[in-house]
C-alpha cells in the first residue's frame, strides 16, 4: 500500500531547483564534505541535493576567500546620487515639486535624468512625489 506520494528510484530523483537559495549552512555542510571529508564536488552534489558547478563555485570560493557567503548582488550605483544635496535643496525650496516638475529643475542646473530615475531616487530616499499635478475642476460643474 502506498502513501499516494510518487515513489522515484534513487538515480530518478528530481534534481535541484535552479535559481533556489541555499542556506549558508547547507553550503558550509556540502564544501566540509568536499575539503574535510574528501568527497568530489560531484558526489557532495548529489548527496546534499545540489548543482555540481554550485558546489565547485563554493569549494573554489572557501579556499580563495576562507568563506561561502553569498557574493554581492546588484548593479552599480544611480549616477543621480552624488547630486542627493542639490535635490535636497531644490525640494526644500519648492516641497509641491512633482516628478516631472524636479526633473525640469535639474534641468535648468544642466543635469539630465529621465523621470523614472528621479522617481526612483525619490522611492529610495521615502520622497515621493506624485508624477502628475492633480487635474483641475472645471468652472460651472
Amino acid at each position: 500500500m502506498t502513501d499516494g506520494r510518487e515513489t522515484l528510484p534513487e538515480d530518478e530523483l528530481p534534481g535541484p531547483r535552479p535559481g533556489r537559495e541555499v542556506s549558508l549552512d547547507l553550503r558550509g555542510r556540502a564544501v566540509a564534505a568536499v575539503v574535510r571529508g574528501g568527497m568530489s564536488a560531484n558526489a557532495a552534489a548529489r548527496q546534499f541535493g545540489l548543482g555540481a558547478s554550485s558546489v565547485q563555485r563554493w569549494v573554489r570560493q572557501f579556499r580563495e576567500q576562507g568563506h561561502v557567503r553569498p557574493c554581492k548582488r546588484g548593479g552599480s550605483a544611480s549616477r543621480i546620487e552624488p547630486e542627493r544635496n542639490r535635490i535636497l535643496r531644490i525640494l526644500a525650496a519648492r516641497p509641491a515639486l512633482t516628478v516631472q516638475g524636479l526633473r525640469d529643475a535639474l534641468a535648468a542646473e544642466g543635469l539630465s535624468f529621465s523621470a523614472s530615475t528621479v522617481h526612483g531616487f525619490l522611492k529610495r530616499h521615502g520622497l515621493e512625489r506624485k508624477r502628475r499635478l492633480p487635474r483641475r475642476r472645471r468652472r460651472g460643474r
